[in-house]
């Protein structure tokens, strides 16, 4: 299997360079689905050492252009861990109070203490996105937030939470697929919007902010995990096996029993 592409920091990206297609080398959804198993087995495992090791938090970031895929992910990567070692936060539209706060707060309220695998579905990068394509805040202001996003991430990093973030990449003719789905299967109804379709328009806008996000968010210590997404079940394959490479190479470990178990009889 191909590991998804890792930006570096300083070399650019460019999205309309990146397939959505790619499969990570996986060839057929059987074969990824086998894969996915063993890889969700070993990642649960891995919890449970990262919750007993308690040296480390592990902090997920999830961003994609609507229907990229985000909820599909996480469903079907951390629907396996236990509920008391993993918190998903997903960010609306910050409240009037959060409004009254710098950006980052509301966001660094929600980082994962250490022991658990904290999820954002959306997250931080928001404050690059939607009110660059909107307009909401002066250019200055969210230019200078990149530089503000990259020093909170290394304060965690070097407070150890473990940052992975995710690009989940879609094509256009995709989003229309998945939003032709939401109008045509009843089922799926519920998740239709009009402000998709308002949104969609702004395709290229979002691509821009985004491949800036990337480039100027990536850093040595949180670069960026571009995940080719229009095969859902290659995405979900790259973004577990990416969970677990990075648990792998902490060296967690079980601490030492507080008592020579050893001597311990239960009558």
């Amino acid at each position: 299997m191909k590991k998804p592409i890792v930006t570096r920091e300083g070399r650019r990206i460019r999205l309309k360079e990146i397939d959505p297609d790619d499969d990570a080398g996986l060839g057929n959804k059987a074969k990824a689905l086998e894969r996915l198993a063993e890889d969700l087995e070993r990642l649960r495992k891995l919890q449970l050492l990262l919750y007993a090791d308690d040296r480390y938090a592990l902090l997920v970031v999830i961003q994609a252009m609507d229907t990229g895929g985000k909820d599909g992910t996480i469903r079907h990567v951390m629907s396996g861990l236990n509920p008391v070692g993993c918190v998903v936060t997903s960010f609306k539209v910050p409240t009037p109070d959060e409004r009254q706060h710098d950006f980052l707060w509301r966001i660094h309220r929600a980082v994962p203490p250490k022991g658990v695998v904290g999820v954002f579905n959306r997250s931080h990068y928001e404050d690059v996105l939607v009110v660059r394509v909107h307009d909401l805040v002066p250019k200055k202001t969210w230019e200078r937030r990149y530089r503000e996003i990259n020093d909170f991430e290394r304060t965690l990093s070097e407070n150890g939470v473990e940052i992975l973030k995710f690009y989940l990449h879609i094509s256009k003719a995709e989003q229309a697929k998945r939003l032709r789905a939401r109008i045509e299967d009843k089922s799926k109804n519920w998740k239709f919007s009009e402000a998709d379709i308002a949104e969609r328009r702004l395709w290229s806008e979002y691509q821009a902010a985004y491949q800036d996000a990337i480039n100027e968010c990536t850093t040595s210590w949180a670069p960026w995990h571009i995940v080719p997404a229009n095969k859902k079940w290659a995405r979900d394959c790259v973004v577990a096996r990416a969970m677990v490479d990075r648990l792998e190479s902490l060296g967690l470990r079980y601490p030492k029993p507080t008592v020579d178990v050893s001597k311990i009889v239960i009558r």
